[in-house]
């Protein structure tokens, strides 16, 4: 944690971390990302334990200061400005609704610390399965030391309040709150309403105080308090919020509400826990809030758990009942299992789980069939990769393989309706296609659906008939170079083109510093030269013809003025508009054309023009940067419906610009000298790319062999970069790579396979399991920064890049 900015990935989601040696705790110096690193760090026993419940936050954005100077902190209920990733669930407020986080796996812990939210309060209900406040599924005492009181005194309350609950058939367990007193929870049924469970802890506390006048009160009046422990009950109310375990608070010193043991109580020198202190005992496996955990109501994984011993079936047997993070496109996964009887299990992700159904004949081959799908339990995002036989004698026991998987968008997702277009493995039985679940009878699990395949769909047998010399590409796709584009029915212009786009070099704000430039947006697509005179016609940066790729913009010539030779990017956008090259990367490798059109539905592309080489067979590539701009703005006339446009140009100052393409999610800035002629094939200086994140282009050199449950997968690539005295190696990356990607590329790479390494040299733990390859396929990484070894730290895959070659690649400073 010690850069200031980190871009990381947190069990498959991406963070930006900023501000990471801001000091929080000024008396201990804990920084941010030492708080950021505690919170990622205590997750495992966190997160059952908050998950599914509404998340108050207590921000102290700027430290929470000293004890003579403490800096001011503000709690935050709505959620706003999150990613989508991020849980959430609605409360309605007499004010209105609020929208809250619900931290239900590790990386939402981590984004609420790098948000300062140093205090994290819960209530003691969660959301039921339809987003509903649920009954309460525990009951909690906060007990506070009034004037003249400690800890030694709340901790003689708390064994009174234990024993009257032991008395009701509750065990109850400590959490010494980090502030000045402590609290009890135990766990309740969940038959009971808020209501109900405060009236109970009310007469409660009103009976000990009965009892115990001399050491207890239960009226919230503070001239009650002195010399006494007050049992505060009215936190059951399902309207407040208690801080939850294993929160840190905002005090001078790193303090935490921390679970305890009975034992611990019992210490006459008992004290307040820190940071370190409660890092140090979870290491060491203490969690003493597991009981409450396995006894409050279970997350929508509890059945699933209840059902499966750890240690027995080779089943994944997550650590929380609630789910965890995905990656990325939601995924899905059939799974043909040799039960007592054969069936197919249809999992789809959803909310951090995989929601299933058991299909006896699995999915329809036409429209005209229906088949019987009975809902069963939620299972763990882990078990969309599981191949395995389960013993006899266990729950589901036989053999289960992975039929086919992929990822899948949603059309409609109701309590009786599901509507979803998968996407399955390249050369898989499934293919493309369009299903819908309609439920039939009952609810929940056991409920049963009907399973239809919709009539725009066709059975894979059928594809494969409609087609059979035809080479399955997506398999073992050639090398770019070696692909040839589909017939197009648009007419194609005459002659093929030399011209390769102008680059730009890698540059650093100081080398902006004292001149003029032209500011653009650098827009994370992939580059192509567009040329309109009769038909359209697309080429890459590496010249290689991509037309019949990109389908819908054919319509070029209908938004020029003239024939023209153009310069831009094709880019597909997310759900917020900004261009995601991860979702590009769905359409950058399809070359079969029917492939492509039903690609092309879910994953548009717009193609951004910045620049103009010829106007009407004259060239204009001599004319300066602003009149070639100004020429393209008039040669330019959008048109509704037809995805190309020239976009604005960045404004202001250099450093403001590139600020401003971090607010928006952009890759950086472009900045081009005005007076700069255009360049074909040239890495210019007259051009300079200043990049938001550090992404950097690799040539794949070998891979390292999965182990366990990826054996015959991709575990890491290994990437370098060619320099003066070979493929100079750069580090191995793993995270990032997706399902579907590996098994492409890998078919790829091992059609490459060579028995020597193309590396000038490698670290030794990288040879022992690596395969080698002919250092032909470019991709794309996403990294911290580089070590003193010339090594990418934590890198992140992005994706293929087809149309850069090795000799394209060089090492940017």
């Amino acid at each position: 944690m010690a850069e200031t900015r980190q871009l990381v990935e947190v069990d498959g989601r991406r963070l930006r971390l900023t501000n990471l040696d801001k000091v929080m705790y000024p008396e201990t110096g804990m920084t941010k990302g030492e708080v950021i690193s505690y919170y990622a760090e205590v997750a495992k026993v966190m997160v059952p334990v908050v998950a599914g419940r509404p998340i108050t936050r207590k921000r102290w954005v700027q430290g929470v200061g000293t004890a003579d100077a403490p800096e001011p902190a503000f709690f935050e209920k709505n959620l706003e400005h999150a990613p989508g990733w991020v849980r959430r669930g609605v409360i309605h407020h007499s004010d209105g609704s609020k929208t809250y986080p619900i931290a239900g796996d590790r990386a939402t812990l981590v984004w609420l610390a790098q948000q300062a939210a140093l205090e994290l309060h819960v209530p003691q209900w969660r959301f039921d399965p339809r987003g509903n406040p649920a009954n309460p599924d525990r009951i909690v005492f906060d007990l506070d030391p009034g004037p003249g009181m400690g800890l030694a005194e709340c901790a003689e309350a708390a064994r009174l309040v234990r024993a009257l609950l032991a008395g009701m058939g509750l065990e109850a367990w400590p959490v010494t709150s980090g502030s000045k007193g402590m609290q009890l929870y135990a766990a309740v049924d969940g038959r009971q309403t808020s209501e109900q469970v405060s009236a109970v802890a009310r007469e409660l506390a009103r009976a000990l105080e009965a009892d115990h006048p001399e050491l207890i009160v239960s009226n919230m009046r503070k001239s009650l308090r002195e010399g006494r422990v007050l049992i505060d009950w009215s936190q059951n109310n399902g309207k407040k919020t208690t801080i939850a375990p294993y929160s840190l608070r905002g005090r001078p010193r790193p303090t935490v509400a921390a679970p305890r043991t009975w034992e611990e109580l019992d210490d006459p020198e008992l004290r307040h826990l820190e940071a370190q202190e409660v890092l140090e005992r979870v290491a060491s496996g203490d969690d003493p809030l597991a009981a409450l955990t396995a006894a409050t109501h279970g997350g929508p994984l509890s059945t699933y758990l209840s059902m499966r011993k750890t240690g027995v079936t080779p089943e994944p047997m997550p650590d929380s009942s609630w789910g965890g993070s995905g990656g990325g496109e939601p995924t899905f996964v059939i799974q043909e299992h040799h039960a007592r009887r054969l069936h197919y299990d249809f999992r789809l992700e959803r909310d951090g789980v995989l929601k299933s159904w058991a299909v006896p004949k699995g999915v329809p081959d036409d429209a005209g069939t229906n088949h019987l799908a009975v809902q069963t339990e939620d299972h763990p995002m882990e078990y969309g990769s599981f191949e395995g036989t389960i013993p006899a004698g266990e729950y589901g026991a036989g053999a289960v393989t992975i039929w086919d998987a992929g990822t899948y968008e949603t059309e409609k997702w109701r309590d009786d309706e599901i509507i979803v277009d998968l996407d399955g493995r390249p050369g898989g039985p499934l293919g493309q296609v369009r299903l819908a679940l309609i439920r039939t009878d009952g609810e929940g699990e056991k409920s049963t659906w009907l399973l239809h395949r919709m009539k725009d769909q066709h059975p894979a047998d059928s594809r494969v008939e409609e087609h059979p010399a035809e080479p399955d590409a997506s398999r073992n796709p050639p090398a770019e170079a070696d692909f040839e584009s589909p017939p197009s029915s648009a007419p194609q212009p005459p002659g093929p083109i030399i011209e390769r786009p102008m680059l730009a070099t890698a540059g650093t704000l100081a080398l902006l510093a004292g001149q003029e430039w032209a500011l653009e947006w650098k827009w994370d697509g992939i580059r192509v030269l567009a040329r309109a005179q009769g038909g359209i016609r697309l080429f890459s940066r590496n010249g290689n013809d991509v037309t019949a790729r990109y389908p819908e913009l054919a319509a070029l010539p209908k938004v020029l003025a003239e024939d023209a030779l153009v310069d831009g990017e094709i880019v597909a956008l997310d759900a917020v508009g900004r261009p995601s090259f991860e979702r590009l990367q769905r359409r950058m490798n399809l070359t079969r054309a029917r492939e492509i059109e039903r690609v092309a539905a879910s994953v548009p592309v717009r193609l951004l023009l910045f620049d103009v080489l010829e106007i009407g067979g004259a060239p204009v590539m001599d004319e300066p940067y602003r009149e070639r701009r100004a020429l393209l703005r008039r040669l330019v006339r959008p048109r509704r419906g037809v995805p190309i446009e020239v976009p604005a140009e960045a404004s202001g100052p250099p450093a403001e610009a590139l600020e401003e393409s971090r607010r928006l999610g952009l890759e950086g800035i472009v900045a081009k000298r005005p007076d700069s002629s255009y360049r074909p094939s040239a890495r210019s200086a007259d051009w300079v790319k200043l990049k938001v994140t550090t992404t950097h282009e690799v040539v794949i050199g070998g891979y390292r062999r999965g182990i366990g449950t990826r054996t015959g997968r991709i575990r890491s690539l290994l990437v370098g970069i060619p320099g003066e005295h070979g493929l100079e190696y750069a580090g191995r990356v793993g995270s990032g790579l997706r399902e579907l990607q590996a098994e492409r590329l890998l078919s790829e790479l091992d059609a490459r396979r060579q028995e020597t390494s193309p590396f000038v040299e490698v670290p030794a733990a990288d040879v022992a399991d690596a395969v080698w390859v002919r250092p032909e396929l470019v991709g794309e990484i996403e990294f911290g920064e580089w070590t003193r070894t010339g090594v990418a730290r934590h890198p992140r895959w992005r994706g293929l890049r087809p149309d850069k070659s090795p000799d394209e690649v060089a090492l940017e400073q």
